[in-house]
């Protein structure tokens, strides 16, 4: 069975806390986060299979879709991104570093997902929404050549939903800069 996911933002936390209960009743999804997340927003996050994912996400499109403001959904995610999103993540050897920083927790996930597809990189950290305004990034680290195209295929993910800010690349960090990530 592929793992999947669902992650949702919404503008009420009201709704987001009905929407969250409504996914639970309309299928078998695990519930890995409902909360409140500046500015005012509600973000959920549903893992599970990917029909049950499904069936939850459009449950969550028809009642509550007024109150959306990002969503994504992903049949197929790379396990590091979610590891990630779990705050399970492995120590790697540290070399160049990428950041791709994005409006939305949603395009955060799906720009981390496109990143480690398309190239030999290793995640340092997905933060997304808490403490931040909502906006999200996401930051990695492999051979200069890998974090260059990771970068170039996460941003163009949040590029095409518009939700992109900005990214970095350094070949070479100091080592006082690694100390502080």
């Amino acid at each position: 069975m592929e793992y999947s996911i669902a992650a949702y933002e919404l503008k009420s936390i009201a709704k987001g806390v009905e929407a969250a209960d409504a996914a639970l009743k309309s299928a078998n999804v695990k519930l890995v986060s409902a909360q409140p997340v500046c500015p005012g927003k509600f973000e959920i996050f549903l893992a599970g299979p990917l029909s049950d994912v499904k069936a939850a996400s459009d449950r969550i499109d028809r009642e509550f879709g007024e109150f959306l403001i990002d969503s994504v959904q992903i049949g197929r995610i790379d396990q590091s991104v979610a590891k990630a999103l779990l705050g399970a993540l492995p120590q790697p050897t540290l070399d160049a570093l990428g950041i791709i920083e994005t409006f939305t927790a949603a395009s955060t996930i799906m720009a981390a997902d496109a990143a480690v597809k398309s190239a030999c990189v290793s995640i340092l950290e997905l933060r997304i929404a808490r403490g931040m305004g909502g906006k999200g990034y996401v930051s990695f680290t492999g051979a200069a050549a890998d974090t260059q195209a990771a970068i170039e295929a996460g941003s163009a993910s949040a590029k095409k939903q518009g939700t992109f800010v900005a990214s970095s690349f350094i070949a070479a960090p100091h080592r006082e800069l690694w100390n502080l990530l």
